[in-house]
């Protein structure tokens, strides 16, 4: 008996995952959506950034500019990431600065932002990443 399945990958349908929507459910409880932030919704940013080319390094900084500055803040930056991913996680930080307006609600960002870098260097580390390594 096969195991493998017919249709689409993990990672493709996790590319189908609206992270902003998990982002403004998510942060704040403990819950179904709270789990689902850092877990399919971690992986499917990891997933995402991965593929516009960003660097786990470079979003685990990122993590530390919500810490330290705001979420809103680092939304604001006109480039929280280098190149294409710079769209895609400012739309992400703006939708969780709504729902995350003190310091409490940047830190859960902040850890969720390492989340995604810690996924995404573990895809890197196990040559699943498509990104270059540099």
């Amino acid at each position: 008996m096969s195991t493998q399945r017919p249709g689409k990958s993990d990672s493709e349908l996790l590319e189908t995952t609206d992270v902003p929507t998990l982002l403004r459910w998510g942060l704040g409880v403990n819950g179904s959506h709270h789990t689902a932030l850092f877990g399919d919704g971690a992986v499917a940013a990891a997933i995402t950034l991965d593929r516009q080319g960003a660097l786990p390094r470079s979003v685990a900084f990122l993590a530390k500019v919500v810490r330290s500055g705001g979420t809103r803040y680092a939304a604001e930056l006109d480039e929280p990431l280098p190149g294409e991913a710079a769209h895609t996680v400012r739309a992400w930080l703006a939708s969780a600065a709504d729902v995350a307006p003190d310091v409490a609600g940047d830190d859960a960002v902040a850890r969720w932002v390492e989340a995604v870098a810690a996924v995404m260097e573990l895809r890197h580390e196990a040559g699943t990443a498509t990104a270059p390594t540099w």
